[in-house]
């Protein structure tokens, strides 16, 4: 196997290689990663997830040099969106709307994208702020939401620490705020599961695809 993806709480290793089954994939990446598997052989890297606080994060400085190499990085839906945003000049390859939220500049730190993971599983236990603002901003789209509660829900999403970010805690400080009343905050919570969009996820699944496109493309 020629190209390696390193996701985990944005998109399973399973679903994956449903998608793309000759990469080996590898939980999220930290600093060393990106070396680690050129040395071994890798001719694409898809980076994903990454860990942020819990260890060394990839370096922009490690990706350009892996690249220097002739190896092909690919970013998107998390970590990999962020450095590809930042890189994307010089020659890594960014996809998906988180990528270009972050490069365009309107949304500009780590914490948008930061989750607590499973450390077993790799399953995301918190919900990522990004996940959110796509979640209300839909809903206030499609009229299901006031655009002033919804301005007032993001706020207080941003508010809150990445650790203790969910929908669940999200409608509880809208209760604790006097925005919603009990009965109001179970109705809208009710909407919110219907409605939630996991946007890191549907960003991991196109750069999965990208590096699917990449290696048939190289006859890797």
């Amino acid at each position: 196997m020629k190209a390696v993806i390193f996701t985990g709480p944005s998109l399973s290793h399973e679903e994956a290689r449903k998608i793309f089954g000759e990469a080996e994939y590898r939980g999220p990446i930290k600093r060393g990663d990106a070396i680690k598997a050129v040395k071994e052989g890798k001719k694409v890297l898809g980076i994903i997830d990454g860990v942020f606080h819990q260890d060394v994060a990839i370096s922009p400085r490690e990706i350009l040099e892996v690249m220097r190499e002739g190896v092909i990085v690919v970013g998107g839906g998390s970590i990999g969106a962020l450095r590809a945003a930042e890189l994307c000049e010089l020659g890594m390859i960014g996809v998906g709307d988180i990528f270009r939220m972050f490069k365009s500049g309107e949304l500009d730190s780590d914490d948008e994208v930061a989750v607590i993971i499973n450390p077993e599983t790799l399953e995301a236990i918190s919900e990522p702020l990004v996940n959110i603002r796509a979640t209300i901003s839909a809903m206030v789209k499609k009229g299901m939401l006031a655009a002033e509660l919804g301005n007032e829900l993001i706020r207080l999403a941003k508010n809150l620490h990445y650790s203790r970010r969910s929908y669940e805690n999200l409608v509880a400080e809208a209760v604790k705020r006097n925005l919603l009343n009990p009965s109001e905050a179970e109705e809208l919570l009710g909407k919110i599961r219907e409605n939630a969009i996991n946007l890191k996820k549907l960003d991991a699944i196109k750069v999965v695809e990208k590096v699917r496109e990449i290696c048939s493309a190289e006859k890797l």
